[in-house]
């Protein structure tokens, strides 16, 4: 028996389900992005009428599920035009020079060439030996203090260039509510 073999779609009521047979115990349901797509993992030997049966009876959570992931601001970020996404690059570009010229003397750092670009899995980045810093043009969808906690992020990054207990440390001190910005980007 092969561990995966090619998804199925089956349709229930008004949702489109894509079901994917494994070698697995339970039956599971998530409503992936960036399209909504309802994905169930499914035992081989589970028939599709039960199948059936747990999307009916999940149906209003899958619904709302479905709709708070395409309205997410990732997703926005996957269907925009060109117009769109340079009106982001605009945004950014607007707000990240006054943002590391305030955040520069507080650190005792200064940054090299700032860059701007549209990127799916990353908020920024930081090349430590030259000062370079990226900024994702995707951060113009959230709230202003995300931006801001990305740029003290990249900063923090001329002072060490990892992620552990100093890094955390150095974040801790200079943007105590870090935490809070960090998670609405999830």
């Amino acid at each position: 028996m092969p561990a995966v073999h090619s998804d199925e779609l089956l349709f229930v009521d008004d949702l489109e389900v894509w079901v994917v047979r494994k070698r697995v115990k339970n039956l599971s349901v998530r409503v992936l992005p960036p399209d909504g797509r309802i994905q169930v993992s499914a035992p081989y030997s589970l028939a599709n009428e039960y199948i059936a049966e747990f999307i009916a009876c999940k149906h209003d959570w899958l619904v709302r599920s479905r709709a708070r992931v395409m309205d997410s601001p990732m997703s926005r970020a996957e269907r925009a035009g060109k117009q769109e996404i340079e009106q982001w690059r605009a945004l950014v570009k607007a707000f990240v020079p006054p943002l590391v010229a305030k955040w520069e003397p507080i650190m005792g750092v200064k940054a090299g060439e700032l860059a701007y670009r549209n990127m799916k899995s990353r908020w920024g980045s930081c090349q430590p030996s030259t000062g370079r810093i990226c900024i994702n043009i995707r951060l113009a969808l959230f709230p202003p203090e995300c931006l801001e906690y990305v740029v003290v992020h990249e900063l923090c990054h001329l002072l060490e260039p990892g992620h552990g207990p100093r890094f955390k440390a150095l974040m801790d001190a200079f943007l105590p509510n870090w935490r809070e910005a960090k998670k609405k980007l999830s």
